[in-house]
């Protein structure tokens, strides 16, 4: 299955990044200065100090809508695992026992996003006691950030029991991102969305490198190469928080990861697109669009057990 962000990568990176700086010139450039009066002036300048030190720029809600989007699933690596003919790994897995030591709302966000890959890999294998072991660990991280009502746990269940229909586990994936996306932002805890797309993005690439590792295949190597792209947008994301002690940390520990990425060259090659229709489970006709862009990766065996050895670490702080 080809992914729907990568051959976008190189244009979808640029994008977002002058998004942002646009919104963030608007914010600042577009409110009007007052005049101060002289003999209050010296009053409020240890309270806008202050302010100014707590406060952080906002990401507005199409902003961030945009770029949640524009991250892969964590289903899609999973698939392609599977469609490779690499046999189910349970001990890759993030065991459940773990949840009792998450009792923060940081702990408990990255570890519901640790928690949806590893529910969308057992789904995906069929490991259907593994599905609803994990859907479990999802409702428990979801109820305890007070997002669980966005959640159709009824509907996730049954797709845990059906795992030949990928493009609606997708769908419904992205349905409830969006819903507690939107919530999120409402309350001011947008952290929490980024929090959430970074656990699951580093579960998904923990699983791929020690599979990669175990297993060594071209296309595994490439979707771990193109990692770089979505590692760069969730950093520049995560530094709207960085004031955050726990983001601070995560910051760091991501910045080590990029710094290995750094030796990963994508290049990009442009084909025209080509469009397809199949029928869904209603039998209506859906359109499928492949962009036929293809990419280029070229790291070495040691980048990648680097970025195995790295990922594996961050991972372990999360998790334990």
């Amino acid at each position: 299955m080809k992914s729907l962000l990568y051959p976008h990568m190189k244009t979808k990176g640029i994008s977002i990044v002058l998004i942002l700086f646009v919104f963030l010139v608007a914010c600042d450039g577009g409110k009007k200065k007052k005049k101060k009066d002289p003999e209050t002036a010296k009053d409020t300048t240890k309270t806008e100090a202050a302010t100014k030190k707590n406060a952080h720029p906002k990401l507005s809600r199409e902003v961030l809508s945009d770029i949640v989007k524009s991250i892969p699933s964590p289903l899609e690596i999973s698939f392609l695992i599977k469609d490779l003919g690499i046999q189910y790994d349970k001990k890759l897995l993030n065991s459940a026992d773990n949840i009792s030591s998450y009792n923060t709302n940081y702990k408990k966000a990255l570890n519901l996003g640790i928690y949806s890959t590893d529910l969308g890999y057992a789904n995906i294998y069929e490991q259907t006691q593994d599905a609803l072991y994990y859907l479990n660990s999802v409702k428990e991280m979801a109820d305890g950030l007070n997002i669980g009502q966005f959640f159709d746990f009824k509907t996730i269940k049954r797709l845990a029991t059906k795992s030949n229909n990928l493009d609606s586990l997708l769908l419904e994936t992205n349905t409830n991102l969006e819903k507690i996306n939107d919530h999120l932002q409402d309350i001011g805890r947008a952290d929490l969305t980024i929090l959430i797309l970074t656990g699951g993005w580093l579960e998904s690439l923990y699983i791929t490198c020690e599979i990669a590792k175990k297993s060594p295949n071209e296309l595994l190597n490439n979707r771990i190469g193109e990692q770089k792209i979505i590692l760069e947008q969730l950093l520049l994301l995560l530094s709207f928080y960085e004031e955050l002690p726990n983001v601070k940390n995560l910051i760091v520990d991501l910045n080590k990861l990029q710094k290995i990425y750094e030796n990963v060259k994508i290049d990009f090659q442009y084909n025209d697109p080509t469009t397809t229709t199949k029928k869904d489970e209603d039998n209506n006709e859906i359109l499928i669009v492949d962009d036929n862009t293809s990419t280029k990766i070229n790291f070495t065996a040691d980048d990648l057990n680097k970025i195995l050895q790295t990922s594996k670490e961050i991972r372990g702080k999360i998790i334990n």
